[in-house]
């Protein structure tokens, strides 16, 4: 059987995030693409932007763990901070 590997496709989604005094952001609800809210309960690790400019969250959202990612924009923008995304994979055609 011949495997066939699909990329991983962004979706960005929209994020409500609050910053403490000391700057850290922490995401508190995630909306999709097609409007649906969800709180996220809780953040369970934070991996800082690499060389890629994309940061990870581990999440929980309804009990299970998700990962959302911050993608910091070009610095010729600063009205811009970044944008928010998930990754999934495409559905596999049946």
């Amino acid at each position: 059987m011949i495997q066939k590997h699909h990329a991983i496709e962004r979706v960005y989604v929209s994020v409500s995030s609050i910053f403490d005094s000391t700057g850290y952001m922490q995401p508190t609800s995630i909306t999709w693409t097609d409007g649906r809210t969800f709180p996220i309960e809780s953040v369970r690790d934070y991996r800082p932007a690499d060389a890629s400019h994309k940061g990870c969250y581990t999440v929980i959202i309804r009990g299970q763990e998700k990962h959302l990612f911050f993608e910091r924009t070009d610095p010729l923008f600063p009205s811009r901070v970044g944008r928010w995304f998930v990754e999934r994979s495409p559905a596999v055609p049946q």
